[in-house]
């Protein structure tokens, strides 16, 4: 009889624990599963209208955009790495006019094109990027080839185009890079003898005269792979007429990109020096681990409070652990698209609703 009351007694505690347990899937735990795997693109952020955009030119911004994301999707669904998928789609924008990066880059004071990216892993959180390069024709791959065949994490100007050639990248010559859009959107702001500014906000952006706009020109891609793995990265031209050699966020581990198993991987585009102010890509990162926020709400919290409060414009893509995935951003627009392991595809531009 002892037995039988001692094993019910022990029955009653066991189904009390398990009934105190948090369920696996609640939201603080970030431990649902949405998606096997996920991808996500941004093609910069800024005053992008529709009233400014023509239904042709709308038409080749949103083939690029499913372009590039197809092309990390088909690797995703292939069991391919979530680092090569970032790779591969981020290359489709960089060879594209459309963007500010790579062949579409703006141009310096000096009449130059300096080009930035980075890249993470986020299973080993290693990471690696480049500042300045010239001859680059793909930074995303300068800054793989850093973050996996160089002891470093960043390298800069004619260091990091000389460490390219060793690699074996693909190297052009500047002229490359030359686009008469952006060489005109220079003209202009010499013409103003200051960085662009936005007419109505006074934001620095450039002006993009096809569409009659100004938007934050980056590119980026965050994605979550079979495995788990997740991965961020992000490339950019930087800022009409800079001088001195500004460098922005986009090359920033932590400020314009950042990828950590645990939690999320995350892109960002905007105003450069609130974002790198604000660690914006890690910070959503902390928020989700030491304050149990979804990616969300993390997301939201820092671009429309912390980002905002301190002046700065601009948004971010982002996945997480479980394939939830986000687009946030505080401008009146951002070239951007997703796609789940559903192969549901979303594009979109304009603001959000």
């Amino acid at each position: 009889m002892k037995k039988i009351i001692l094993l019910f007694c022990l029955s009653i505690v066991f189904i009390s624990c398990e009934t105190n347990k948090k369920p696996l899937n609640s939201e603080n735990n970030f431990t649902s599963k949405n998606s096997e795997f996920a991808i996500v693109i941004h093609g910069g952020a800024g005053t992008i209208l529709k009233k400014n955009m023509t239904p042709e030119k709308e038409a080749v911004y949103r083939a690029k955009l499913e372009e590039a994301i197809k092309t990390g999707y088909k690797i995703l669904e292939e069991g391919g790495s979530s680092l090569d998928a970032v790779t591969k789609t981020i290359n489709i924008m960089e060879d594209s006019p459309l963007f500010n990066a790579g062949k579409g880059s703006v141009f310096t004071n000096a009449e130059t094109n300096e080009l930035d990216a980075s890249i993470m892993d986020g299973k080993t959180l290693n990471a690696g990027a480049s500042a300045g390069t010239t001859t680059v024709k793909n930074p995303i791959d300068l800054a793989r080839a850093i973050m996996e065949n160089s002891p470093h994490v960043m390298l800069s100007g004619k260091g990091a185009d000389t460490f390219a050639a060793e690699q074996g990248l693909e190297l052009v010559d500047t002229s490359y890079f030359y686009t008469e859009n952006r060489f005109n959107s220079l003209k202009r702001a010499k013409e103003r003898d200051s960085i662009e500014l936005d007419h109505d906000d006074k934001k620095v952006g450039f002006y993009d005269a096809e569409i009659n706009n100004f938007k934050f020109g980056t590119v980026g891609c965050v994605a979550l792979d079979k495995n788990g793995n997740l991965a961020a990265g992000t490339s950019t031209g930087g800022m009409t007429n800079k001088r001195w050699g500004r460098i922005g966020d986009a090359p920033i581990i932590g400020s314009g990109t950042y990828a950590n198993n645990a939690t999320c991987a995350v892109s960002s585009t905007g105003w450069g020096e609130y974002f790198i102010r604000a660690q914006v890509a890690h910070d959503i990162s902390a928020l989700m681990e030491y304050k149990g926020l979804s990616l969300k709400e993390a997301a939201r919290t820092v671009i429309h409070d912390k980002v905002a409060k301190l002046g700065g414009d601009g948004g971010i893509v982002a996945v997480d652990k479980n394939g939830n995935m986000v687009f946030e951003f505080n401008t009146a627009g951002m070239y951007r698209a997703s796609m789940n392991d559903n192969g549901e595809l979303v594009v979109d531009i304009y603001e959000q609703h």
